[in-house]
């Protein structure tokens, strides 16, 4: 493992492996605290591989153009602004490669889970519904999903991907009907299993998110 990934947990033998994403311009360690606070089955007791990436450091049009860790480049906020697709597709072939290792190193696919906030969220969605093989499930945290014509490929055996999605009710930066949005277009993929929550709070995570996230991990993990 290189130093654009953090790894914690077992280097060899683990039963089940969680990849997370943090958001623009934060960075791999963004996550580490969420992820020790997640309550999973004690059966994974020590037997859970948690990896973040770290992103790149690239120009950002949202921001006047200035350098900072991210997944893709942001035209804009609103529907109508373009999108990065070559980015996007750039971070998901990233991700898919971490994807790869783990298998290689012993872990099933229906084990590995991603989890994604804000933009990498959207990383973390496109990697897993349209992953060759079914994953354990994504969870897609104050997040949307850009590129929706896609869901007209989306695989047969993904339709039964399991996806939480949480988000902050007073999300100012993406707002709270992002969520919505995302579960109805999921839905009208095939797509059934779905949980979405809400929580008061901003752009953010709360203690009560991460304990449902804690418990869908953990469903979905001993289901894999």
């Amino acid at each position: 493992m290189n130093s654009d990934t953090i790894l914690i947990g077992p280097d060899s033998d683990a039963l089940a492996s969680i990849v997370f994403l943090h958001g623009l311009g934060a960075d791999g360690h963004d996550f580490v605290p969420v992820a020790e606070a997640l309550s999973l089955p004690p059966a994974l007791a020590g037997r859970v591989r948690f990896l973040f990436p770290n992103a790149p450091v690239r120009p950002v049009s949202v921001n006047g153009g200035h350098a900072m860790p991210a997944w893709f480049d942001i035209h804009g906020l609103t529907l109508e602004a373009p999108v990065d697709e070559a980015g996007i597709d750039q971070a998901v072939s990233r991700l898919g490669a971490l994807i790869a290792r783990e298998h290689a190193l012993g872990v099933p696919a229906g084990r590995i889970v991603l989890a994604g906030f804000s933009q990498g969220g959207v990383v973390a969605l496109h990697a897993a519904l349209f992953h060759g093989e079914r994953l354990g499930g994504v969870a897609a945290l104050s997040t949307w999903l850009p590129l929706p014509e896609r869901l007209v490929a989306l695989p047969e055996g993904n339709r039964s991907l399991p996806v939480f999605i949480g988000h902050g009710e007073w999300d100012d930066v993406v707002p709270c009907k992002a969520a919505e949005r995302l579960e109805n277009r999921l839905a009208a993929s095939g797509m059934a299993n779905l949980a979405r929550c809400t929580y008061p709070m901003a752009h953010s995570v709360s203690a009560q998110e991460i304990d449902d996230l804690g418990a869908w991990m953990g469903r979905c993990l001993v289901a894999g």
